[in-house]
């Protein structure tokens, strides 16, 4: 157990990357690179909403961060294809008008999806979102319209190519590097190269709700883990349809209920001992399980929030225990495989295995129980993947540098001074935040808008 120890320390030391001032600016122009993209989507036919609220999560959508199929995604590795990964939720349709009547259509869906109908919605709605809708008349004579996400999808690649293209056209200095717009499924996967630094952006449209939705509703009279830890409200602010569908499912039709925005809350109340185990070991999955495409990082990240509930607050809480939360989380998994059930969290009557085969899912166990027979060389193993994208990353940026590539901070120029707000502004920042890491990134082509970071936090 302690040599088990030592190695998922070791894996989290080199899985985690350091973000020094240079990475962290490229970080942001890359965030602002792609927050202005769309709001010139926007601007295209006004179909997004004006006043958009994006959730931003650390991480792509291969590596689990939001409940989505990874069949029809490239396969891209760090190292070789980016540095950095991160999903973008964009909301299409923002839901957030408690007055605004919504239908959730699930009668042809399976539990946990659902068809969305713009029947109660407004005119102009309606014949905003028009084309992209599929459209059922019914014998009354009434016409619904049914947001469809693989429409939505093929309007959102147009338009954000279409705008990537015209700004290529005229390219500003610092301007990230557009290396790769690719559609996966619904999703549409843009590479920037910023500086020396590659990132990943995974952009998703979706639909956002306030509330919660009923299907859920009984999730909320159980005892979990967070309990008093975060507040309710915290837990249920909002919730996503993400275009995705169930097995049996209509393609152009179904979406899936998402509660990625009640994850990034629920994770605060994780121990760092089992986000490090739970870490190493999607690292295991992850290359093992890969084919045939049964499990994804989704489900383990599910059985760890269901053994989070299960287990005793006191042993979550130890600090040494990595080894034991691994072993766990592999032996919950096999048991999930060997009964073809892993319940999602929040909506725990819906089985997120129910499609399994027998014969995938045993052929998925056998290989968990070669894991289990020998935890440590499986991590030795996703340890040196996790060096060898280190040095690829270490090499490509040295080629940057020596090559000169441009970066948002070589490209300052002495002649951009901010005025005395910035100082003032920052010291007002010093004075109200004691004893913390603060840092202010100029764009040297708008020095009237800096951004500041106070740890990790950005403003």
């Amino acid at each position: 157990m302690e040599d088990l120890n030592r190695l998922i320390q070791e894996f989290s030391k080199h899985d985690q990357r350091e973000y020094d001032d240079q990475r962290a600016l490229e970080i942001h122009t890359a965030k602002d690179f792609i927050f202005s993209m769309l709001g010139m989507v926007q601007k295209l036919d006004q179909k997004l909403p004006v006043a958009n609220e994006y959730l931003l999560l650390s991480g792509g959508v291969r590596e689990g961060v939001v409940d989505m199929d990874l069949d029809e995604l490239s396969v891209y590795a760090r190292g070789t294809d980016y540095d950095m990964d991160f999903t973008l939720l964009v909301p299409a349709l923002k839901l957030h008008d408690r007055n605004q009547p919504v239908t959730l259509d699930m009668r042809h869906s399976a539990l946990g999806h659902s068809w969305l109908s713009l029947r109660l919605f407004d005119e102009g709605t309606i014949n905003k979102w028009k084309d992209c809708c599929t459209i059922v008349d019914h014998i009354s004579g009434t016409t619904n319209y049914f947001f469809s996400p693989t429409l939505v999808a093929d309007w959102f690649y147009q338009s954000i190519s279409l705008v990537l293209l015209e700004v290529q056209k005229k390219p500003q200095r610092g301007m990230p590097r557009v290396e790769k717009v690719e559609r996966n499924g619904t999703i549409i996967s843009v590479i920037l190269g910023v500086g020396s630094s590659r990132m990943l952006y995974d952009i998703v449209p979706v639909v956002s709700f306030k509330g919660w939705p009923a299907v859920a509703q009984s999730w909320l009279m159980e005892n979990h883990f967070w309990d008093g830890k975060i507040t309710e409200e915290e837990v249920i602010s909002g919730f996503y349809l993400v275009p995705a569908c169930s097995y049996k499912g209509r393609k152009e039709n179904e979406w899936r209920l998402s509660f990625a925005r009640s994850e990034v809350q629920l994770k605060k109340c994780i121990s760092s001992s089992l986000m490090q185990a739970y870490q190493a070991c999607k690292a295991i999955i992850i290359k093992l399980l890969s084919r045939p495409k049964a499990i994804s990082p989704y489900h383990l990240r599910s059985i760890m929030l269901w053994a989070c509930d299960r287990l005793p607050a006191n042993y979550l809480a130890q600090d040494d225990f990595s080894a034991h939360f691994l072993l766990g989380l592999i032996d919950d998994l096999q048991h999930c495989l060997v009964n073809k059930m892993c319940p999602n969290y929040f909506i725990p009557q819906c089985n997120m295995l129910e499609h399994l085969s027998d014969e995938t899912a045993m052929l998925h166990a056998r290989k968990l129980s070669s894991v289990r027979s020998d935890p440590a060389e499986h991590l030795r193993t996703t340890i040196e993947h996790a060096k060898a994208a280190n040095r690829l990353t270490v090499e490509l940026q040295w080629r940057g540098s020596s090559n000169n590539l441009p970066s948002p901070q070589s490209d300052a120029g002495g002649e951009n001074q901010p005025d005395d707000r910035l100082a003032k502004k920052l010291q007002q920042l010093v004075t109200e935040n004691p004893g913390k890491s603060i840092s202010v990134f100029i764009n040297p082509d708008d020095v009237t808008r800096p951004h500041f970071r106070i740890d990790d936090k950005f403003f």
